[in-house]
C-alpha cells in the first residue's frame, strides 16, 4: 500500500510548458495587453522590411517601373534649377512666390492661417478665399531651406507623388498585378499631356502656377482608393476623413472631385447587394468629419463668398472636340499624347472591367461618365467647366492602363497550365513592355531618350537631333519637340536667370527707395505683355515681396479674392496704351486711352489711395507729365516713376453717403457702383451699402440728395498690417478709410464700417480717436469649434475601428461541378481584384508583392 501514496515533486515538471511563440499565447497576450499604437506601427514596418528578402519578380518590377516614372518626371523638370536658390518665375507661379514668404512672416508670428494683407488691391483678406496648406508647407520648409528651393520642392511635390498615388490607388482597391504599375505609368502620361496648360493636375499647369491644384489631386486620388477599401472591409474610415481633408485644404476643385467619386464608389458598392445602409454610414461618417476638419478655412469661404470677384470665365462649349478630339486648341498646345489611342485603350479596359468584373474598372468608367457630363451641363458660374476636363482625361488614362492590364492578364491565363495562376512571366512582360513603349512614346517628343550606351570602351551610338531637325532614336522619329522641359527651366531659373533681370532689378531697387525717402504707398504699374521679359507678365506684384511690404502693388495674383479687383481692372484700361482687360464683361473703352481718360484713371487713383504710378510706354509716360496731380519723381530704364497727389488714406466726406437697398452682395453691388464709378459728377455722394438712420436710402438709378457734412480735421493716421488709427477734430462726420471692405474689419470709437462705393470703408467716429483693425468674427469662431469638433470625431472614427461589412451576395448564382452554387466573380475567392496580383492564381494575395500600404494603413491580416 506503500506504492499508492504521492508521487515526488518533480520541479522541472511544474515548470509552465508553453511556447512565447505559441500564437495562442501571443494572442491571450495581446489580449490582456495589448500592444500601443506605435508599438503596432513599428511591428509593420520590421515586418515590411523583412519581407524585402521574400519579394517575388512582381514585386522588384512594380518597384523598378514606379520609381522609374517619378525618376523620369523629376528629369524634365530642370533639377539644377529646381535646387538652385533662385526665386520662381513663369505665368502665375512667379507671383505665387509672393503668399509662403507673407504667411511665415506675418500671418504665422499672429498665430494666424488666414488674415489681412494691404499688399495688393488696396488691401484683401489673405487665404480667406485661397487654400493655405500649400503656402503653408512652402513656408516651413523655408525655415531649413532656401526660400527659393523650399517653393519649388513643394510646386512639383504633387507631380511627383501622382504616380505613386495612382499605383497606391490600384493596390487600395485590389486591382491585380500588372495594373498597379502600369497605373503609375498612365499618371505619368497625364502629366505629360500638352493639350492643356491651366485647367490643372499636368506638368503645363502647374508651371502655369496650379501647384496646389496637382498637390490636391494626388490627396484626392489616394482618398478615392481608401474609400474604395473601406467600403469594402469597414476600416479606415480616420484615414479617410484625413486624406479629405487635405485634398480640401490644397485645392477646392480636387476636393469636389473627391467627393463626387465618393458617390461613384457608394454606387459601385450598390452591387454588393447587401450592407448599402453600413456602407453609406461608413461613407457618410467620414466625409462629414473630413469636411469638418476644413470648417475653420470652407465655412468662411462659404458664407463670405459674395465677397469674392468673378472673373467671368467663359464656359467652354466645343465638347466633342474637347472630350474626343482635341482638334482645336490654344496656340502651342497639341493632342499629345493623341487622345485617339488613349480612348481605344480606355474603351479595352471598358470592356475588360466588365469582362472580369473589377470593381475598381467599374468605379474608373463611373469617374470619367460622371467628369464628362459634368463638363457639358455645369452651367456658366464661378467653376469653369474646363477645370473639369483633367479629371475625365485622368480617367481615360488610367482605363487604358486596366485595359493593357487586363489584356495581358488575360493571355497570361489562356497560356497558364492552370487559369486561376495566370503565367508569371507574361504579366510580368505586360509590365514591362506597356511601360517601355508608354515611357518611349512620352520621351521621344521631350528628345529625352539616351542617345548613346557605352560598353566598356564602346560607345553605341542610338539616335539625337538631325540636321533637318527632327530627332531619331533607334528606328523611331518624330519631328515634334515638347514645351514643357523650356518652361520648367524658364520657371525655375528664376527672375534672377533671365537677360532683363538688371532691368526689373533696377526698377525694383528705385522703388524701394522711393518707399525710403518719399514714404511708403500703393503702386499701379502699367501692363505690358512685355513684362514677360522679367519672368512673368505678373513680375511687378511682387513689388511688396521685394519690398518688405513698403511698395504695395495695386494688381495682384488673386483676382477672385478681392470685391476691389474689377474697378483695379478699369483703372488699368485708363493709364495703360496695351491694358489686360483680363476681367470679362467691364465697360472696357476701345483703343487707347485719350487725354480725357487717362485723367480720370488719375482721379480713380485719388480715390484710391495710390501714392505712385508707374508708367513706361511713351503716351502713357507723355500724359502723365501733362497730368498736374502727377509729379515725375525716378525714371529707370524704359519706367518713369510719378507721385499722386491728394492719396490722403483718409479723409472726411463732403456729403453723406447714400445707402442702396434692394441689391445683393455680389454681382448687385458691382453693376449698380461701376456706373457711378466712371460718371465722376456723380462723386459727390458716395454709395454705400448700410449706414445709420438718418442717411438717405435710395434704390438703384434713384438720384440721391445732397446733404453736407460738418468740416472736420483728421490727424494722426497710422496704418500697420491690418490696422489703421487717426484723430479727428470732431465726433459724427462719415469719414472714408481708402482700404478694402470685408465684414472683418472691426472699429472702436466709431460707428461701421460699411462698405462705400467702389470697395473701401466708411466709418462715423463717435470719440476723437478711432481705430480699425481686421478681427475674428462669429463665422470664424463658430468655424473653428466646428473643426475642434471635427477632431474629436477623427478621434472617435481612430478608436471605434472598423464597421462590421456583411459578406456581399452575388447578383446571379449558377451551379459548379464543385459546389451547389457559385458566386460572381467579384468574389475574392474567385479572382477579381485580389489587388497584389501575386504569382498565385486569380484570386490569390502574394505577400511578396510591393506592398508598403500594409504598413500605411495596417491590413497585414488582411491582404499583403
Amino acid at each position: 500500500m506503500d506504492d499508492l501514496g504521492p508521487p515526488p515533486y518533480d520541479d522541472e515538471a511544474a515548470k509552465p510548458t508553453t511556447d512565447p511563440a505559441d500564437p495562442v499565447v501571443v494572442g491571450l497576450g495581446q489580449a490582456i495587453d495589448p500592444p500601443s499604437r506605435s508599438a503596432t506601427a513599428a511591428r509593420r514596418a520590421v515586418s515590411s522590411f523583412r519581407r524585402l528578402g521574400d519579394w517575388g519578380i512582381e514585386s522588384w518590377v512594380t518597384l523598378g517601373i514606379v520609381l522609374s516614372c517619378v525618376l523620369f518626371t523629376f528629369t524634365q523638370l530642370s533639377p539644377s534649377d529646381v535646387f538652385s536658390s533662385s526665386t520662381p518665375a513663369g505665368g502665375d507661379m512667379g507671383a505665387h512666390v509672393w503668399a509662403p514668404a507673407y504667411l511665415r512672416d506675418h500671418l504665422l508670428p499672429s498665430f494666424r492661417l488666414t488674415g489681412w494683407t494691404p499688399d495688393w488691391y488696396a488691401g484683401f483678406p489673405a487665404f480667406h478665399f485661397y487654400m493655405v496648406l500649400p503656402s503653408l508647407a512652402i513656408a516651413l520648409l523655408s525655415f531649413v531651406l532656401p526660400y527659393g528651393i523650399a517653393f519649388k520642392l513643394v510646386a512639383i511635390s504633387g507631380l511627383l507623388t501622382l504616380p505613386v498615388a495612382c499605383w497606391l490607388f490600384a493596390r487600395l482597391v485590389r486591382l491585380p498585378f500588372p495594373a498597379p504599375p502600369l497605373f503609375a505609368v498612365a499618371a505619368t502620361a497625364f502629366l505629360f499631356d500638352r493639350s492643356f496648360s491651366i485647367y490643372g493636375g499636368n506638368i503645363a499647369s502647374t508651371m502655369a502656377g496650379e501647384f496646389a491644384f496637382s498637390i490636391s489631386l494626388s490627396f484626392a486620388i489616394v482618398f478615392l482608393g481608401v474609400v474604395g477599401r473601406g467600403l469594402e472591409n469597414g476600416k479606415h474610415r480616420a484615414l479617410a476623413a484625413g486624406l479629405l481633408a487635405l485634398t480640401g485644404l490644397c485645392h477646392l476643385i480636387p476636393f469636389l472631385f473627391a467627393i463626387a467619386g465618393a458617390v461613384v464608389w457608394l454606387g459601385v458598392s450598390a452591387a454588393r447587394r447587401s450592407g448599402f445602409r453600413t456602407r453609406v454610414w461608413w461613407l457618410l461618417s467620414a466625409g462629414l468629419v473630413g469636411v469638418g476638419l476644413t470648417a475653420w478655412w470652407l465655412v468662411p469661404f462659404y458664407l463670405r463668398s459674395g465677397y469674392m470677384n468673378d472673373m467671368g470665365w467663359e464656359k467652354k462649349t466645343t465638347y466633342v472636340d474637347l472630350l474626343f478630339q482635341r482638334k482645336y486648341l490654344d496656340p502651342q498646345l497639341v493632342n499629345s499624347p493623341p487622345i485617339e489611342w488613349v480612348l481605344v485603350l480606355a474603351l479595352l479596359g471598358v470592356v475588360m472591367s466588365i469582362a472580369w468584373k473589377r470593381r475598381g474598372g467599374a468605379f474608373l468608367i463611373g469617374l470619367a461618365v460622371m467628369s464628362a457630363l459634368a463638363f457639358r451641363f455645369i452651367p456658366q458660374t464661378r467653376l469653369w467647366n474646363a477645370r473639369l476636363l483633367p479629371f475625365w482625361y485622368l480617367s481615360l488614362y488610367l482605363l487604358a492602363a486596366l485595359g493593357v492590364a487586363e489584356l495581358g492578364r488575360t493571355v497570361a491565363t489562356l497560356f497558364a497550365k492552370d487559369p486561376d495562376r495566370p503565367s508569371v512571366l507574361a504579366t510580368v512582360t505586360t509590365a514591362v513592355l506597356g511601360a517601355f513603349i508608354a515611357i518611349t512614346a512620352i520621351a521621344m517628343p521631350l528628345r529625352a531618350m539616351p542617345n548613346s550606351i557605352g560598353i566598356g570602351p564602346v560607345k553605341v551610338e542610338l539616335g539625337g537631333v538631325s540636321s533637318s531637325g527632327s530627332y531619331d532614336w533607334l528606328f523611331l522619329s518624330t519631328r515634334d519637340s515638347s514645351f514643357i522641359p523650356s518652361w520648367a527651366r524658364w520657371n525655375f531659373s528664376g527672375y534672377e536667370g533671365k537677360p532683363a533681370y538688371p532691368e526689373y532689378h533696377d526698377i525694383v531697387e528705385t522703388m524701394d527707395t522711393l518707399g525710403q525717402t518719399q514714404g511708403c504707398g500703393r503702386a499701379m504699374w502699367e501692363h505690358e505683355e512685355q513684362h514677360d521679359r522679367y519672368g512673368t507678365p505678373m513680375a511687378l506684384m511682387l513689388l511688396p515681396f521685394w519690398t518688405d511690404g513698403c511698395i504695395g502693388s495695386m494688381e495682384g495674383l488673386y483676382f477672385e479674392a478681392s470685391a476691389t479687383t474689377p474697378y483695379h481692372f478699369l483703372n488699368q484700361d485708363e493709364l495703360s496704351t496695351g491694358p489686360s482687360n483680363a476681367q470679362r464683361d467691364l465697360p472696357y473703352r476701345p483703343g487707347a486711352p485719350s487725354a480725357e481718360q487717362f485723367d480720370l484713371g488719375v482721379d480713380h487713383l485719388q480715390m484710391f489711395g495710390v501714392k505712385y504710378y508707374m508708367a513706361i510706354s511713351e503716351p502713357m509716360i507723355a500724359l502723365g507729365r501733362a497730368n498736374t496731380s502727377l509729379k515725375e519723381v525716378a525714371s529707370s530704364g524704359p519706367w518713369v516713376v510719378f507721385e499722386v497727389a491728394g492719396t490722403e488714406l483718409v479723409t472726411a466726406l463732403d456729403n453723406n453717403p447714400a445707402v442702396l437697398t434692394g441689391i445683393d452682395t455680389a454681382h448687385g453691388w458691382l453693376d449698380a457702383v461701376v456706373p457711378w464709378y466712371l460718371d465722376k459728377s456723380q462723386w459727390n455722394v458716395w454709395p454705400s451699402s448700410g449706414g445709420p438712420e438718418d442717411w438717405q436710402r435710395i434704390t438703384v438709378g434713384e438720384q440721391p440728395s445732397v446733404v453736407p457734412t460738418t468740416p472736420v480735421a483728421v490727424t494722426n493716421v497710422e496704418t500697420g498690417t491690418d490696422s489703421i488709427s487717426f484723430d479727428v477734430s470732431r465726433p459724427g462726420t462719415p469719414i472714408l478709410v481708402k482700404a478694402s471692405y470685408f465684414p472683418n474689419w472691426q472699429a472702436s470709437g466709431a460707428d461701421g464700417p460699411w462698405r462705400v462705393g467702389p470697395n473701401l470703408m466708411v466709418v462715423v467716429p463717435t470719440s476723437e480717436h478711432v481705430s480699425l483693425h481686421y478681427g475674428m468674427t462669429p463665422i470664424d469662431y463658430g468655424s473653428w469649434l466646428l473643426t475642434l469638433l471635427a477632431i474629436a470625431a477623427l478621434v472617435a472614427l481612430a478608436r471605434l475601428g472598423t464597421l462590421a461589412m456583411p459578406e456581399p451576395k452575388p447578383w446571379f448564382t449558377r451551379r459548379s461541378p464543385d459546389s451547389t452554387t457559385e458566386g460572381d466573380s467579384d468574389e475574392p475567392e474567385s479572382g477579381s481584384d485580389d489587388g497584389a496580383g501575386g504569382t498565385g492564381g486569380a484570386g490569390s494575395i502574394d505577400a511578396a508583392i510591393f506592398d508598403p500600404t500594409s504598413s500605411i494603413i495596417g491590413d497585414d491580416q488582411e491582404q499583403s
